[in-house]
């Protein structure tokens, strides 16, 4: 596997060979030892499956406050995203930053994003799967949301706001300016 930092080089882009044929390609998507020797040695404790129907659904920008604060490790299986993650540790030279990749079943890039960052994500293609792993178990009283499409971010998304699909929790996500971040930079 190829393992790229972004430009805040926390969070990285994962890309597994892919070993192809007549038949399809065989992939191997997640080693714990391989991915240690690159760096992120998570334990991922739970597998999600997000299921999208429509092209320009949002969901994002999430976070979970810790003691039970996640790192997330996505791919797309089905379709096309771009995937975003915004720093938000106090103290960190990029706070406030974002990154964004575009992830896709037909590029194979998988992205790592730490604890510690609000991440999202826009589907780019009807009928999208994303399987994300975390290192932490959901939490109703650490999750949060930031509102995905604050002008103080600066997050270029490729859909017009008009034009999105979310869900209630994310269309009353608190703005960036009455966020205050549970995260430190150590």
């Amino acid at each position: 596997m190829t393992v790229t930092s972004l430009a805040i080089p926390e969070v990285k882009l994962v890309t597994p060979r892919r070993f192809g044929d007549e038949r399809g390609y065989f992939s191997e998507s997640y080693n714990a030892r391989a991915f240690a020797d690159a760096g992120i040695d998570r334990v991922f404790i739970q597998d999600n499956h997000s299921s999208s129907a429509k092209a320009g659904t949002v969901r994002g920008l999430h976070y979970q406050s810790p003691p039970m604060a996640q790192a997330k490790l996505l791919r797309v299986v089905k379709g096309r995203i771009l995937d975003v993650a915004v720093d938000v540790r106090v103290g960190s030279p990029t706070y406030g930053e974002h990154v964004s990749a575009e992830l896709s079943a037909d590029n194979g890039v998988q992205i790592f994003v730490p604890e510690g960052f609000l991440h999202g994500f826009v589907t780019l293609e009807p009928d999208t799967h994303v399987l994300y792993k975390v290192n932490a178990y959901y939490d109703r009283e650490c999750d949060g949301a930031v509102r995905f499409d604050d002008p103080a971010l600066g997050i270029d998304w490729p859909v017009a706001t008009g034009d999105v699909t979310l869900s209630d929790k994310d269309a009353a996500a608190t703005s960036w300016a009455e966020f205050r971040s549970p995260f430190h930079y150590v």
